[in-house]
């Protein structure tokens, strides 16, 4: 399909994880335009089948290509990335990037002891998606990966530091402590929203890793190797979807984005 330099790249994510990626595809190509789109109407989609997962991302990523001719999806979720990215690359003609490889790339090359950790989804986990990825890159490391059901749902409360969610954190993120990683990989978008509280349960000593910035360099590299980089000296102009609650969306995005996000607009997908 013919690709024009000016069409918006499409975000999306199950809610308001994909944000950290949004971001930052906007502070590196400031003059790229942005559809980002938050299926909050039916989120979480870890403890979702594999197969609903996959016809979520079908459904948004055709309204991404056919409605706002987007030139590139970026599949902002973890969960999502585990089960429909091949799926969605055979799809459709336009280049998609997942979040998987580009964090766990990260994690492999700062760790010192070979020792990594991943927490995501108890959907994302148990897919073996970073098992698979990690043993393709790297066979010499570690990898330890755990599940940490109930991290979205006080993420998209907007309940970051809470007593509740610190007492989750340490009897979820025992097993890492006990592992003695060196590298955290936060294997949800929504996970950097908790940071300062999984920093506290797993020590100064261990690096946190978030996907969301090498993810926005992989996209940087695509769109110079296919030539569809936008050249505009211009800043972009962005557009924010959910499926939910639009005011809500709005609301909570955009204290986690920034100014950006000053309005939303609401998006029917089906049940």
């Amino acid at each position: 399909m013919l690709i024009s330099k000016e069409q918006p790249i499409g975000v999306f994510d199950s809610g308001f994880g994909g944000l950290t990626v949004a971001r930052a595809l906007i502070d590196l190509l400031p003059s790229e335009h942005v559809v980002y789109v938050g299926d909050t109407g039916r989120y979480p989609y870890g403890p979702r089948p594999a197969s609903e997962i996959r016809n979520f991302s079908n459904e948004i990523v055709s309204y991404l290509v056919e409605q706002h001719g987007v030139k590139m999806v970026v599949v902002a979720c973890n969960t999502a990335s585990s089960f429909a990215l091949e799926d969605l690359r055979d799809r459709f003609d336009v280049p998609i990037v997942g979040v998987i490889e580009p964090g766990l790339r990260a994690a492999l090359r700062a760790t010192k002891n070979h020792s990594v950790g991943v927490i995501g989804t108890v959907g994302t986990i148990a897919s073996g998606a970073y098992q698979h990825s990690a043993a393709a890159l790297d066979r010499e490391a570690t990898v330890h990966c755990y599940a940490c059901p109930g991290f979205v749902e006080f993420v998209e409360r907007g309940e970051f530091d809470s007593d509740q969610v610190h007492v989750l954190a340490e009897r979820l993120l025992g097993p890492l402590v006990s592992a003695k990683v060196d590298t955290l990989l936060l294997g949800c978008t929504h996970y950097p929203f908790l940071a300062r509280t999984i920093a506290d349960v797993m020590g100064r000593d261990v690096l946190l890793i978030s996907s969301a910035e090498e993810t926005a360099f992989d996209v940087k590299a695509v769109l110079e190797t296919t030539g569809a980089a936008n050249p505009s000296p211009d800043r972009g102009v962005h557009h924010f979807l959910s499926s939910g609650d639009a005011g809500w969306f709005a609301e909570m995005g955009g204290r986690l984005l920034g100014p950006e996000l000053a309005h939303a607009e609401h998006v029917h997908f089906g049940a």
